[in-house]
């Protein structure tokens, strides 16, 4: 999907996706110190605007135009005028660089985006440069394995990213592996709760030389 059909997407009435933050994104930005967080493809806004309640200085993009203009109006009704101040939603795509000066984030979070295999090298070798040395690089995906053995997510075989799909993708890139695993998630469906598995990976960006 290009800009445009995520732009009516995004345009219905309704939100595309839920409300609260992630539950990896929280289990996982819970035990960090707070500082400066990029959200990578961050939608609606759902875990940047948690991350800002948190009180992380929180910059948020998506190359979708209308999702970054509802996550303006979601933020401003929500946060607080402290938090406020503390969240920026920026109109860019994720495989051309990240906005603001590399190495200046503590953390980057990447939840959900899947794209072609080298859109997506590109995006995460983006990631990287825009962290910190010693930052945390998030990944939580639609794992490749959800396709057979659970329910919901893309179903392109080609943009699902299982945990070591996602360590040779950041092959070359200036981090080490901390957390690799498969998560398994609850979702609710027509027939009942059923089970999605997710892929949860959290790099560590090594200092430079």
């Amino acid at each position: 999907m290009d800009a445009a059909d995520w732009d009516a997407r995004y345009a219905g009435s309704h939100l595309v996706w839920s409300a609260g933050p992630n539950m990896f994104v929280t289990e996982l930005f819970s035990g960090m110190p707070c500082g400066r967080v990029l959200d990578v493809a961050a939608g609606e806004g759902r875990n940047a605007i948690w991350l800002a309640e948190q009180g992380w200085q929180v910059t948020a993009t998506d190359f979708s135009t209308v999702a970054v203009d509802r996550m303006r109006t979601i933020a401003a009704q929500r946060l607080d005028a402290n938090a406020t101040g503390r969240f920026t939603a920026v109109l860019a795509d994720a495989a051309a660089g990240a906005p603001g000066v590399p190495g200046s984030y503590d953390a980057v979070l990447f939840c959900y985006l899947h794209l072609p295999a080298g859109q997506w090298r590109a995006a995460l070798a983006a990631g990287v440069e825009a962290a910190a040395p010693g930052a945390a690089v998030v990944i939580i995906a639609h794992a490749l394995r959800n396709l057979t053995e659970g329910v919901g997510g893309p179903q392109d075989p080609e943009v699902l990213l299982d945990p070591a799909d996602v360590v040779a993708s950041a092959q070359g890139l200036p981090v080490m592996a901390e957390v690799v695993e498969m998560r398994r998630r609850e979702v609710p469906t027509e027939v009942g709760h059923q089970l999605a598995l997710d892929t949860v990976v959290v790099l560590r960006r090594l200092p430079a030389g």
